[in-house]
């Protein structure tokens, strides 16, 4: 879709509230909201845009601090030191006050331009999640994505394309009944799970991915990577007992096959320790 200067795409039904977790990103966050500011009156007739500031040290809170004292339409919310991904996004969406809440990375890697080829799916489904059609990150971080991807099906039922795209539209009632608890780069996977027990129907749609241009990027580090792993088995073994709220419409019990999984998993790893023993043993 294409559309003029005072062109209106597709309008979503409500009012939407955009949350943009920042952590040290000073040389992007100005042209990500000012961006945000252009686009958004064509799709929603109400809009705030939630800065999170998440401990930066550098530029990032003048800036926002900045851009809120512009326009009472930009609020900001800062964490005092550096807690993640997660509890920056947890933190924006608590803050929320639309109808729709959506998200996005304040890393110019989206353009807020592609909310176009979600608005048209926000009034008849729960959450709206974009996938990245091409992925512009490095290799190892596009084969990470892609094992975790499956381990998020197989643990637990859930079957999106890009789990961690950062460009979605959830129902803001919806997304503010979940009790959200993954500080890190787990709080899409738990959101996902826990609406999925829910019963909330999702619609993906493909958005455009860009190459970084400003910028450090810390979500491939070994670091990063491993606390996600472990989080990732505290979620599942967390998922076995949660219960949904009580008005959610189509509750769903626990996802018996991701248990199946872990039992296989756990076993496999086990005849494996077992067989080296043996091999150690048979050699002395």
């Amino acid at each position: 879709m294409t559309f003029g200067p005072f062109g209106r795409g597709h309008e979503i039904p409500g009012s939407l509230s955009l949350v943009l977790p920042a952590h040290n990103e000073a040389a992007n966050l100005g042209p990500v909201v000012e961006r945000a500011r252009e686009v958004l009156p064509r799709h929603a007739a109400d809009f705030e845009i939630i800065i999170v500031d998440d401990g930066s040290r550098d530029a990032t809170p003048q800036i926002a601090e900045a851009l809120a004292e512009a326009d009472t339409r930009v609020r900001v919310v800062r964490h005092p030191r550096n807690r993640g991904y997660g509890a920056a996004l947890i933190s924006g969406f608590r803050a929320s006050r639309g109808d729709y809440v959506m998200f996005m990375d304040s890393d110019r890697q989206f353009d807020i331009a592609d909310v176009q080829l979600l608005a048209p799916f926000v009034a008849d489904f729960d959450i709206v999640a974009g996938f990245r059609k091409e992925r512009n990150d490095p290799l190892v971080r596009r084969i990470n994505a892609e094992i975790f991807n499956v381990v998020v099906r197989m643990l637990f039922g859930v079957h999106l394309r890009d789990i961690d795209c950062a460009f979605k539209v959830f129902r803001g009632d919806l997304l503010r009944s979940i009790e959200l608890t993954a500080p890190g780069a787990l709080i899409n996977t738990e959101i996902q799970a826990k609406a999925r027990r829910q019963g909330a129907t999702v619609q993906q749609v493909g958005v455009r991915h860009f190459p970084r241009i400003a910028g450090e990027a810390t979500g491939g580090s070994l670091r990063v990577i491993l606390r996600a792993m472990w989080e990732t088995i505290l979620l599942w073994w967390r998922m076995r007992s949660y219960e949904p709220p009580p008005g959610a419409p189509n509750r769903h019990g626990p996802y018996m096959l991701g248990d199946v999984a872990v039992l296989a998993g756990v076993s496999a790893a086990v005849a494996a320790v077992a067989a080296a023993a043996r091999r150690i043993a048979g050699r002395r």
